[in-house]
């Protein structure tokens, strides 16, 4: 009964990741883009814990971490971008 929720859930994960893969190549902007982005590392997050409890193993809780840790310096990365015009600052003495 439950692996039946569970596949239905992988189900739409993977619907949910098509859209935004669409999102991604056509989007209007680049924050779109990006929106895009940060919604494909969380289904991918969201995919791989359901497929952990499918398989009854916590092989993969490196994998959802390092994932979302990706995910996050991206998403930090981004925003300075937008901030500063640039993401790593080289602080020149003249």
């Amino acid at each position: 009964m439950i692996d039946t929720f569970l596949t239905i859930a992988l189900v739409f994960l993977t619907l949910s990741i098509l859209a935004a893969i669409y999102r991604l190549i056509k989007g209007p902007s680049i924050p779109d883009r990006v929106q895009a982005l940060d919604n494909i590392g969380i289904n991918l997050i969201a995919g791989i814990a359901i497929t952990s409890i499918m398989l009854r193993t916590t092989a993969f809780f490196e994998v959802m971490l390092l994932l979302g840790i990706l995910s996050f310096i991206g998403t930090i990365a981004f925003a300075r971008f937008l901030e500063r015009g640039v993401v790593i600052e080289h602080k020149r003495h003249k």
